[in-house]
């Protein structure tokens, strides 16, 4: 089974895509971490993010492997554990601009077929064009969504929560900034696959949320078992 979520940043696919991995024993792919991964090698390098060849040379030799279990993910960077170094705002804000780059997508969009594809029992996978790009045949869809000052209240106490020194009103700001890039983007703009079930979660706590989303996976579930049953 593949499970697509896509959004906007803050809307809360990260945290719901591992509890959805948890439950359902699938493994857990954070596409958003790969390209913080990436960010984060060309921040290291010191290369300018106006340098588009070196940013696709550096997306083309990083080695970037996603290890562990849904709650405990570890980000690996050539070898290195970078989980805790590519969640700052400035390796955010550099992977947003990295990510608009069509060559670095396609690197990363087949690194991200591939290990959707070999997972033996299938996976989730949380982003911006899972389910219009990545997997467009995913067998189940989200889209979650909310208010940027809701997203940039929750980002902001995350950041909090971590120790890590911002402000409210700079959050929001570089919510807005992602939202403009992610949408207006030439290569696979943040869309919704016309398929997806919409979720907006700007009133609702991530209970909510997971709850909505296991009664569609139920249903889904219900109906393939009805259709191979007639089948037979």
């Amino acid at each position: 089974m593949i499970i697509a979520i896509d959004g906007p940043s803050g809307a809360g696919k990260s945290t719901l895509g591992k509890m959805l991995a948890k439950r359902l024993n699938l493994l857990y792919l954070d596409t958003g971490a790969m390209y913080r991964g990436v960010g984060l090698a060309v921040l290291e390098s010191g290369t300018s993010i106006e340098d588009e060849e070196e940013i696709i040379e550096i997306a083309e030799n990083a080695e970037i492997e996603l290890i562990g279990e849904p709650d405990s993910l570890q980000v690996l960077l050539n070898g290195r554990d970078v989980s805790t170094e590519i969640r700052t705002n400035e390796v955010g804000q550099i992977a947003s601009i990295v990510s608009t780059i069509p060559e670095v997508r396609k690197v990363l969009v087949e690194h991200q077929r591939n290990l959707g594809e070999n997972a033996p029992e299938g996976c989730v996978l949380d982003g911006r064009d899972i389910g219009t790009v990545i997997f467009p045949n995913a067998d189940a869809k989200f889209f979650l969504t909310a208010k940027p000052e809701a997203r940039a209240r929750r980002r902001f106490e995350e950041d909090l929560d971590k120790g890590r020194a911002t402000t409210y009103e700079q959050t929001l700001a570089e919510i807005n900034l992602r939202d403009e890039r992610d949408i207006s983007r030439a290569d696979s703009p943040l869309m919704i696959a016309e398929d997806a079930v919409v979720i907006d979660t700007s009133e609702l706590n991530l209970r909510e949320v997971f709850e909505q989303m296991m009664r569609v996976l139920r249903e889904r579930q219900s109906d393939e078992r009805t259709r191979m049953a007639r089948l037979h």
